[in-house]
């Protein structure tokens, strides 16, 4: 297998785009050094290289793309709208199809607004909140790995340079599953916290009570309460989390898979809070989203389209049913080679992480990486273990293969050192959390 031209490419990207990538995640550095640098073209969760080699993968757009790629019935919509038109002066028509097909899907959600990307949701949120209660504090969950590239979130990580220092003071933390780490907050802060932001759940489930009790503090001290869906919306439930464990926020965040990776997000929530930004009355005057593209066409029939997928097909059941076959075939894989301390799965079946120990039990970036080598000399990119509608059962049972060959690797690597294994340089984090 080699990446001669896929190298070449990705070291041209490297020199015009900062960090060769317009998101870290995908950066080289996350990667082993052989491994593909740039993907020519995908088909349900199938993708090959610049050099042609194929892959079955795992990322799936950083979890955007839960149908598959090219999904037909998505591609076919996004084409009947092109000869269309994209962008218009005032708004298209389907603009109010998909809001109004999102509303039914999201239980107390009266009101959308349309953007590219989670960032700009995240923080209209904010700002909603913010000019709802007349407060400027935020607080954050500390243990979720991010929210916003904008200050009030990227000041509590290493990557907070151009960052004024002011803002560090603004944003607050608490733990998961610690309803007392946040009623601690609001007793040492009072009537200044505007807005609690958290994911409902991540790769651990919230403890009996814990969201209610978010929810109950939040409501009783005045503060918005926001969940960020773009993970776990149409993913765990169409509705998203909240859906699943009953609690309802008042405002959300949705976006990745809502159009199938095409660039969809949406803020969503009570009409009182929503309305702020509409400029209907004299007090509603948030500049709250105004983008060129938020409601690009193309977009909007792909997240139509994806919506009526979900509609008529079991794409939540199946995404449940492939993980946790995947699932047990990986821990039994583990349990084979004696790795099972060292390899662990986390998260719901819909949305499997991985984790990787080195001999003295604590987490390895060069295991991490080995571990992604060996898998992609066996044909699977996997820098998580995330399901699509696409991926079959011929899918899971050859990437359980090839995860059982890497772990055989891995299992010699704890003995003799991952040096004797590992043919690159270790890959690195996006950011830490201060």
């Amino acid at each position: 297998m080699n990446f001669v031209r896929s190298r070449e490419l990705q070291e041209r990207l490297r020199k015009i785009v900062p960090g060769g990538g317009h998101t870290y995640a995908k950066g080289a550095d996350q990667f082993p050094e052989q491994y593909p640098g740039v993907i020519a073209r995908g088909s349900g969760c199938h993708v090959w290289d610049a050099d042609g080699n194929e892959f079955i993968e795992y990322g799936m757009g950083l979890r955007a793309v839960t149908l598959g790629h090219a999904f037909p019935s998505v591609v076919e919509a996004v084409a009947k709208s092109l000869p269309m038109g994209t962008n218009f002066t005032r708004p298209a028509a389907i603009e109010l199809e998909c809001a109004e097909r999102f509303l039914e899907i999201v239980d107390g959600a009266e009101m959308v607004k349309f953007t590219k990307d989670g960032s700009t949701a995240t923080t209209a949120a904010l700002k909603l909140a913010r000019a709802y209660t007349g407060r400027g504090l935020v607080a954050i969950c500390a243990e979720h790995p991010f929210f916003s590239y904008d200050d009030w979130f990227i000041c509590t990580t290493t990557m907070d340079g151009g960052i004024p220092e002011r803002y560090r003071s603004e944003t607050l933390r608490f733990r998961y599953n610690d309803v007392e780490s946040l009623r601690a907050l609001f007793d040492a802060h009072p009537n200044r916290i505007a807005a609690v932001f958290l994911e409902a759940a991540r790769n651990v489930e919230p403890l009996p009570g814990f969201l209610e009790g978010i929810r109950a503090l939040c409501r009783d001290n005045g503060a918005v309460l926001v969940f960020d869906e773009m993970i776990t919306g149409f993913r765990w439930h169409i509705g998203g989390a909240q859906k699943v464990y009953g609690v309802q926020p008042d405002l959300s965040t949705f976006g990745k898979a809502v159009a199938n990776g095409f660039a969809l997000s949406i803020l969503c929530g009570r009409a009182e809070i929503m309305r702020l930004g509409s400029r209907e009355r004299d007090q509603d005057n948030v500049f709250l989203l105004s983008t060129t593209h938020g409601a690009e066409t193309t977009a909007l029939a792909a997240a139509v389209a994806t919506m009526e997928t979900y509609r008529k097909e079991p794409v939540i059941e199946h995404l449940y049913r492939q993980g946790e076959r995947l699932a047990t075939g990986v821990r039994a894989a583990a349990v084979r080679h004696g790795v099972q301390n060292h390899v662990e799965l986390s998260g719901r079946p819909v949305n499997l992480l991985f984790g990787t120990r080195g001999p003295d039990g604590k987490p390895s970036q060069e295991f991490r990486t080995l571990f992604l080598q060996e898998t992609l000399r066996r044909g699977v990119i996997m820098p998580s273990l995330v399901v699509s509608y696409s991926h079959t059962d011929e899918d899971i049972d050859k990437t359980i293969e090839a995860i059982d060959g890497a772990l055989a690797v891995y299992a010699r690597a704890l003995s003799d050192g991952f040096a004797k294994h590992l043919a690159s340089r270790p890959s690195k984090t996006v950011f830490d959390r201060r």
